[in-house]
């Protein structure tokens, strides 16, 4: 068990209903937060890591380009620029590093924001070979400032590219997408039971009066996952229409929060707190974390207000060691790391057939048909939006 989930299980108090032992997982990033939930399947991966890796590293296509010179395994040191959050089995890695002969260092930098921001600041001396975690609300930023190596291409599982398409970005090979998420509104179905109320269903349904001070978002200009749902809004009402469903969210009472963890462990009544609020900000994933001892979730997702997001990985031009950051891009669209990231890092994998554990599988359904907006608009009027919506709020 990482120290990460461990801390987890230590902090969370049971749930207001009976709990099987599931905890949320805290972290400020984009991705969703699930608990560390049950016996760790690494004992299940390490077998077949090895060969995976190799499997993966002979999916790698043309290789690379950029500054660098041809890697070999005596190149040493991949290292790669991610978020804070990032985890994955040490088994998985330990095989990466004996299949490869290169040693893997992680660079973490804050939420996957602060990784973008950083890099686009450091993109004339690169802070590492690689990056991972780069999502779709900044994908086409990253490329139009050339901090990725675009000379690169990877081949996608097979199923993935299909499965993403609205998510490739600028049908560029060189950002591949490796795992994704869906924010969405989650409510604390047993709450709402018990004070008599119907569980909403749309966006309009948290401006009722019915459910007024019951409902927690959060800031879009601190969190990627309020980002997300501020995108959500945009695609539902409009860019003449989403400034208005704000302000009428906050009249009926909505609170705003700084972060996700905030927001989920402070102010959801499910949250493992003392909360107030039953309906919040979350992810299509979170109810799979919230079994009581009967095996039901205990809250559940607003799957018309999803909006997905896909993390991506790539090259960093001008890295030291392109070769190792191509390997290990390639590496995290094996199966065995597509199949590990559900549970280490609670997302969904890209790899349609990986497996997921039962209770994501269960009850994490994703929605059938997630608002999209376009990666270009986002990138050509994210700051307009921010703005609109900060006047909107009155912050």
């Amino acid at each position: 068990m990482s120290t990460r989930k461990a801390a987890v299980r230590a902090a969370v108090s049971p749930l207001t209903a009976p709990s099987n032992g599931v905890a949320l997982a805290a972290s400020t990033r984009s991705a969703h937060r699930l608990a560390a939930i049950r016996p760790s399947r690494r004992a299940l991966l390490t077998g077949g890591a090895t060969a995976a890796v190799g499997l993966a590293l002979a999916a790698c296509g043309s290789g690379t380009g950029g500054s660098g010179t041809s890697s070999t395994a005596s190149d040493g040191t991949v290292t790669v620029v991610t978020y804070d959050s990032f985890d994955l089995p040490d088994e998985l890695i330990a095989a990466f590093e004996a299949d490869t002969g290169y040693t893997l260092e992680i660079a973490r930098s804050g939420d996957g924001g602060e990784v973008a921001n950083k890099l686009i600041l450091t993109k004339d001396a690169p802070l590492g070979d690689a990056v991972f975690g780069i999502n779709n609300t900044m994908a086409s930023r990253i490329l139009a400032e050339g901090v990725i190596d675009t000379d690169v291409a990877l081949n996608l599982p097979d199923g993935a590219a299909d499965y993403l398409a609205p998510y490739i970005v600028d049908d560029t090979p060189a950002l591949v997408p490796i795992d994704f998420g869906e924010v969405c509104v989650n409510v604390d179905t047993f709450w709402l039971s018990d004070h008599g109320l119907e569980v909403p269903a749309i966006f309009e349904d948290l401006t009722d009066p019915a459910y007024k001070d019951m409902f927690v978002a959060i800031n879009p200009t601190t969190s990627s996952t309020g980002m997300a749902f501020l995108l959500a809004t945009i695609g539902h009402f409009g860019e003449d229409g989403f400034a208005q469903y704000w302000k009428d969210l906050v009249a009926n009472g909505t609170k705003i929060d700084e972060g996700w963890s905030d927001a989920y462990y402070t102010d959801f009544t499910a949250g493992g707190g003392d909360g107030a609020y039953p309906i919040v900000v979350s992810y299509s994933s979170s109810p799979a974390a919230t079994l009581n001892d009967d095996g039901i979730a205990t809250t559940a997702a607003m799957s018309r207000t999803a909006t997905r997001q896909v993390e991506y990985a790539g090259v960093l031009a001008g890295a030291a060691n392109p070769d190792g950051a191509a390997a290990f891009v390639a590496w995290m669209l094996s199966r065995d790391v597509q199949e590990a990231i559900p549970d280490a890092m609670y997302m969904y994998p890209v790899d349609p057939d990986a497996a997921l554990a039962d209770d994501l599988a269960n009850f994490g359904a994703t929605a059938e048909d997630p608002i999209v907006v376009d990666p270009d608009d986002i990138a050509a009027h994210q700051q307009e939006w921010l703005t609109t919506w900060a006047q909107a709020v009155g912050q």
